[in-house]
Parts: C-alpha cells; sequence; structure tokens
C-alpha cells in the first residue's frame, strides 16, 4: 500500500534574554544546578511574575520574518499539568492570543524547487526545569534552573511529507533566529527542540490518519532518524490491519526505535485559562513597525543579493547565506580577495570539507577569514597554483602561520619564469620521443602526460597556463 507521510512540527526556542521572561533570574547556561531559580520561577505563595518586554521583542521580530500577523493583543494562559520539573503545577504560556499568528516560512528542495510551509503560530511561554536521571542511584534529580526561561513555541501547519522537509524547514527556522539573533539555536545545549507529529494516510485521501508525537528531539540528525523509523513503525500496524494509537513517544537512537511516552493529551486536559496575575498584553502598529525597522538582512534576502551583486549560482548563494556566521565568514573573505565566485568555490570545498572532517563549527575556524581572502589573492597573482594553495590551506588549518609566511617557508611560489620553464619542457621532451611522435602522429592526450612531467619536474611549483601555452608551441612546431 502506498502512504502519504504527514508531519507538523512544534520547535521550541529558548529566546537569548539575560533574564526569565517573568523574573529577574539569570538564563545563562552552565551554571550550578539550582543556583539561577528564584520565588517566582519557584512559584512560592504571594510572588508575582513580571513580563519581561525584551522577549515581546525578539517575538515580534520572528513573525516579522516570517510574513506573520503579530498579535496586537497577546494573553498568557496557566496550563495545568503535574511533573517533577514544572515546581509550579502549571505552565504560563499563550493559548487564544498568541503573539504571533499566521505565517509561512519557504524551503528549498532537494530538486531545487521551493515550498511553503504554513505557520500557524508562535506562542510565548516559559520553560520547564530538568530532569536529571544519572548519578542518583535509582532517583532523579531535578535542575531548576532553566526554569522560567522564554521560549518561543513555533507551529507549522501539517504541510510537511518527508523526513528530509521536515529538516529542511527545521534548518531554516534555525537559520532565521540566529541572524535575528534571538536565540543561539545550540540544540546540544537545548536552545532548539523540536517536537515532530507524524501521520500517515493512503495516498489520495484527504483526511489525516491518527498521528503520535515524537518530543525533544535536538539535532537534525536524530530528527530525520526519528522520523523514518516512526513512519515504518506506522506503516507496519497499518498494513497489517491495525490501528495507531494517539500517544507521545520518545525516540531512542541508540536502539534506533520509538517507544511510548504517555497517552496524547488534547487542549482540555490542560484545563487552560488566563493567567490572573499577568494583564493582557498591548502594542500597537508604531511599536511594530519600530520593531519591523531594525531587523537584520534576512536569510532569504542575503541569498538574493549573493545572487544579484556577487554573480553566485542560486545553489551558491543559498548554501552561503544558510548560515549567518558562514555568510559572514564568506563577506569577509570577498572584502579581502574581491573574487566571490573563488571566495564561494574554496569556502563551500576545501574550507567545509575540513571543518566536517574535524566535526568544527565555522564559529570556531582555526583559519580566519582575512587569510582565507590573501590565499585566494596568491592564486589569483600567480604566486601560487590552485594546487599548491591546498598544501598552504592545510598549512593554515594546522597553525604554521599567514599564506605567505607559509609560502616563503616552504618555498611554494610558483615558477612563472619562461626561460626555466622551457628548459624543463625541453629535457621532457628530449626524455620522451616516443610520446612527442605519437602526439604529433594525432594522439593529443598525451598534453596531459606532458603536462604531468613538467609539473614533476617542477615539484608542482611551474605556472600551469605557461606550461601548457609553451609545450603546445613546441609540440606543434
Amino acid at each position: 500500500m502506498s502512504w502519504e507521510i504527514v508531519i507538523g512540527l512544534e520547535v521550541h526556542v529558548q529566546l537569548n534574554t539575560k533574564t526569565k521572561i517573568f523574573s529577574g533570574s539569570s538564563t545563562q547556561f552552565g551554571a550550578e544546578p539550582n543556583t539561577q531559580a528564584c520565588a517566582v520561577d519557584l512559584g512560592l505563595p504571594g510572588v508575582l511574575p513580571v513580563f519581561n518586554e525584551e522577549a515581546l521583542h525578539k517575538a515580534v521580530a520572528f513573525g516579522l520574518a516570517i510574513d506573520a500577523e503579530i498579535g496586537k493583543k497577546s494573553v498568557f494562559d496557566r496550563k495545568n499539568y503535574f511533573y517533577p520539573d514544572l515546581p509550579k503545577g502549571y505552565q504560563t504560556t499563550q493559548m487564544d492570543y498568541p503573539i504571533v499568528g499566521v505565517g509561512h516560512v519557504d524551503i528549498v528542495l532537494d530538486d531545487g524547487a521551493t515550498k511553503r510551509i504554513g505557520v500557524t503560530r508562535a506562542h510565548l511561554e516559559e520553560d520547564a526545569g530538568k530532569s536529571l536521571h544519572e548519578d542518583f542511584e535509582g532517583f532523579s534529580g531535578i535542575d531548576l534552573n532553566r526554569a522560567g526561561t522564554p521560549l518561543l513555541e513555533i507551529v507549522s501547519e501539517p504541510d510537511i511529507r518527508s523526513a528530509k522537509e521536515a529538516v529542511a524547514y527545521l534548518k531554516k527556522i534555525h537559520s532565521i533566529i540566529t541572524y535575528l539573533d534571538i536565540s543561539d539555536g545550540d540544540m546540544s545545549q537545548g536552545s532548539m527542540r523540536c517536537d515532530v507529529n507524524i501521520s500517515l494516510r493512503e495516498k489520495g485521501e484527504s483526511e489525516f490518519g491518527t498521528r503520535t508525537e515524537l518530543k525533544n528531539l535536538n539535532s537534525f540528525k536524530f530528527i530525520e532518524k526519528a522520523i523514518a523509523t516512526e513512519v515504518e513503525r506506522q506503516a507496519e500496524i497499518l498494513e497489517d490491519g491495525g490501528s495507531i494509537t494517539q500517544e507521545t513517544r520518545l525516540y531512542d537512537p541508540d536502539k534506533d526505535e520509538t517507544r511510548p511516552m504517555r497517552s496524547k493529551e488534547v487542549a482540555n486536559d490542560y484545563r487552560y485559562f488566563p493567567c490572573p496575575d499577568l494583564l493582557p498584553v498591548e502594542i500597537d502598529q508604531q511599536y511594530i513597525d519600530s520593531v519591523s525597522a531594525n531587523l537584520p538582512e534576512l536569510p532569504d534576502t542575503k541569498r538574493d543579493r549573493f545572487m544579484s551583486e556577487l554573480d553566485l549560482s542560486e545553489y551558491d548563494a543559498s548554501v552561503l547565506s544558510s548560515s549567518k556566521a558562514l555568510a559572514a565568514y564568506f563577506e569577509q573573505i570577498v572584502d579581502v580577495c574581491k573574487e566571490p565566485k573563488l571566495a564561494a568555490n574554496w569556502t563551500m570545498g576545501e574550507l567545509s570539507s575540513a571543518l566536517n572532517k574535524n566535526a568544527v563549527e565555522i564559529e570556531d575556524c582555526p583559519v580566519p577569514a582575512q587569510d582565507m581572502g590573501t590565499l585566494i589573492l596568491r592564486i589569483k597573482d600567480d604566486t601560487i597554483s590552485g594546487k599548491i594553495a591546498k598544501q598552504v590551506f592545510f598549512a593554515m588549518w594546522e597553525g604554521e602561520g599567514t599564506p605567505d609566511a607559509i609560502i616563503e617557508a616552504k618555498g611554494l611560489k610558483q615558477v612563472t619564469d619562461t626561460g626555466a620553464i622551457e628548459a624543463m619542457i625541453d629535457e621532457v621532451l628530449a626524455a620522451n620521443p616516443n610520446q612527442v611522435e605519437q602526439y604529433r602522429g594525432g594522439q593529443e592526450k598525451l598534453m596531459g602526460f606532458f603536462v604531468g612531467q613538467v609539473m614533476k619536474a617542477s615539484k608542482g611549483q611551474a605556472n600551469p597556463g605557461v606550461v601548457n601555452k609553451i609545450l603546445k608551441e613546441k609540440l606543434q612546431g
């Protein structure tokens, strides 16, 4: 049977305010457990929350970035449930009147086509604490440092039809929030987490199937694997004549399986009601316009500029603009070398390969963008060849110095003296008379052989363009 996958995503983004959404406690990551939770975060009797306006500003910025409706009046509600890391017994969130309404995010598919994913809403809420299960000999510990950290929960429409589309959507969300600088998006630290709602239906059907929710996935790799695993599980059940239970499940990456966590609740189970301690938040068009006026250049706009101003292909521009840090690094290279296409090739080629191989993020790249720009300049001014440049790059990666220092220390300057190159060519031709005769007899593919011999004789330092020019002249003579 042929199944259509239907996916909707709930993305939880920790906003990078200095203090929590309703208290003055610090949000700094990595502090000793339970040292950053005050009476408000713990919900002690008699305390009153005070809304952090900076969280509002960041939420509005996100809404504008996805072309969404902005709620001029938003209301905080209490979502009631018991869990050990939720000390108040409820979560302050937004139900009927969120700060961000309907919007959209455009993603690029593998075939280059663009697909629009609808965003239902994005609402503000407080994060819960964190349960710790290690090192307690059969018990669980609770760290409430995270409790009260401002979250923006971004809810998509069920428009996603594959794991790859889901990851593309998440990467686009990650790109937007980091460009806006409203979150660092560090999934390893929980700054961005995702719940995935998955259901299957027969192709051609319009009704949705019963969905399950995979909770708290925190890496693109695990999200893609978890979706594939859950889709396979559901398909097997349906094809055997069974039915899907609506429930929340966890993904175990070690076993590559999903397993039940709890039955899936609906809104009524949480007994939502407006928070009596917080007034509705009202903003006007002037506030929205002031946030809009200060938005930075966003990924799609930067991509379009790279194409129009730097004459990059759509693919290159999309890759280089997908990450704020990568785009900044690339632009610094271009500022130095004034060669956008060559800079793009090196950034997406040797540099990206080295980053991936060594599991290093661009923010921690050991090669400064200034030095990458200088390296490209040395290719353009014929100081070194492209092949030699790769040697120089890896020496730079290992911390051996600037491009000029490495070229000088290793004696890598390209030989451009036509007299010296001509002498090497004469030696090569004299040593290979049979190949010369074959070339002149029509076997022109032997040109590569001669070039290789000359480059070998010059230890790779002869200018390839000069070598080819003189070789052709001599072989045709």
